[in-house]
């Protein structure tokens, strides 16, 4: 049953295009107690069909670039073989630790895009 819901959560953050594989990485390493280089690999197995089923969605909507989508698919893909290649050399502490630092720099963002638009919309009312 819990895989079942860390598979739709993840799907329904994947699908709103803001990295459900973020979601799904942390919840099967907190909750399931899978270690992170398995977790990671699950991920990218599980991003295959998701993405698929997204781009198609995004095609019919006209919401992607394919120019754009092109070039960053070709760079995207060497710096994945760099990445993989990267992560199956690090111990699992310190992939685990990296990946805490990438979700909290993530966080640190969002808070403070978060910031900026309240503090915009605020001066904006007191216009």
């Amino acid at each position: 049953m819990t895989e079942i819901l860390i598979g739709i959560v993840s799907g329904i953050v994947s699908g709103t295009g803001m990295g459900g594989g973020t979601i799904l990485i942390f919840l099967l390493s907190f909750l399931m107690g899978i270690e992170q280089h398995v977790a990671q690999a699950t991920n990218l197995i599980f991003f295959i069909p998701t993405a698929i089923v997204a781009i198609i969605v995004n095609i019919k909507n006209k919401n992607i670039d394919l120019k754009l989508a092109i070039f960053l698919s070709v760079f995207g893909i060497l710096g994945a073989i760099i990445g993989a290649n990267i992560a199956i050399r690090i111990d699992v502490t310190m992939l685990r630790k990296a990946f805490g630092i990438f979700l909290a720099i993530i966080a640190i963002n969002e808070i403070y895009s978060i910031f900026k638009l309240y503090r915009k919309s605020y001066k904006n009312e007191k216009k």
